[in-house]
């Protein structure tokens, strides 16, 4: 079968198409046919050798994380009937016609779903609900969502308006602050413009009560800037680094500071509830992912070079077999 493979560290051109064996499944997993391969920026960064302590990789490896597809083989102690059903994945590899997983890192696809709208959601989705619970946002708060238009801050701010708040997005091109307001945000800032704090606490009369800091170093940093006292900053973003606002400033303001990087993956089980979740909510209409770059998956490097870049408005998937993608 095809799959994409990191030979060695380094920059997109790394990613190589390859031919390998099919994979076998083992007591208690499953093989999956991947339709959809889901793309993260956290992908192009273990490409590049970063988190080995946290995400070890060791060479060849097969990049990714999950997507969605079908069951093709169950291995002893796996229920066959799993056999045809339509699944989201979620497991250490991903840029593959075919992944094994175990049987608690699979969950079917609901009926009314697309293959790429549920694979949108394999990460960037658990992130997002997982972040919004964090925060906790409150109906008539203002909330700010930094890189509004990547997977997971689209997502973040269709959450916030859904929980009935305002939101301030910030993003790096007019194109990603047209599909911010789109999702519903009240106020939209370019983030590239030196000014861009003091308009959102202009915009919201002194501060947002709380902040997602989706990109990380100084614009996280500028981000802290933007939270009133007393409100709350939650730090995802590793685009430029971890965010690492200053504890005596954060005490003497009384601004809560949330870095949920820092606890490590959440369980198999928080997972799969999450996962559950935004599954359920996309099923209803009331979470759509913004799905604007497919490749095919010998392409991946362009995705790759395109996250990079910040080029991608919403989200990036790779296309592994159209057939079953539809």
């Amino acid at each position: 079968m095809r799959a994409i493979q990191v030979k060695e560290f380094g920059g997109p051109e790394v990613l190589g198409v390859a031919e390998v064996p099919e994979p076998v499944p083992g007591p208690g997993q499953v093989v999956v046919g991947m339709a959809v391969a889901d793309v993260i920026f956290l992908d192009t960064l273990l490409r590049g050798g970063w988190g080995q302590d946290f995400f070890p990789r060791t060479l060849p490896y097969v990049p990714g994380g999950g997507g969605a597809g079908e069951v093709l083989r169950t291995g002893d102690g796996v229920d066959p009937a799993w056999i045809g059903r339509r699944v989201v994945v979620r497991t250490e590899t991903g840029y593959a016609e075919q992944v094994v997983a175990g049987e608690g890192e699979i969950m079917p696809v609901p009926g009314g779903l697309a293959a790429g709208t549920a694979a949108a959601l394999v990460h960037d989705g658990v992130t997002a609900l997982s972040l919004a619970r964090l925060g906790a946002p409150a109906g008539g708060e203002w909330v700010l969502v930094s890189a509004a238009a990547g997977g997971a801050g689209s997502l973040l701010v269709q959450l916030a308006v859904d929980a009935g708040t305002r939101v301030v997005a910030a993003a790096s091109s007019e194109a990603k602050l047209e599909l911010a307001r789109e999702l519903g945000a009240e106020v939209v800032v370019d983030y590239t413009r030196a000014d861009w704090v003091e308009r959102v606490r202009e915009a919201t009369g002194g501060g947002v009560a709380l902040a997602y800091d989706g990109a990380g170093g100084p614009l996280g940093l500028a981000a802290f800037d933007a939270v009133a006292d007393g409100g709350r900053f939650v730090t995802y973003g590793t685009a430029e680094g971890f965010t690492d606002p200053d504890k005596d400033v954060a005490k003497r303001r009384g601004v809560r500071v949330l870095a949920p990087l820092m606890d490590g993956p959440p369980d198999e089980a928080t997972v799969r509830e999450l996962l559950g979740r935004v599954l359920e909510l996309a099923e209803e209409g009331r979470l759509k992912p913004v799905i604007r770059a497919t490749y095919p998956l010998e392409r991946a490097a362009d995705a790759h070079r395109a996250l990079a870049e910040r080029a991608t408005v919403g989200k990036s998937l790779l296309v592994v077999d159209a057939e079953r993608a539809r």
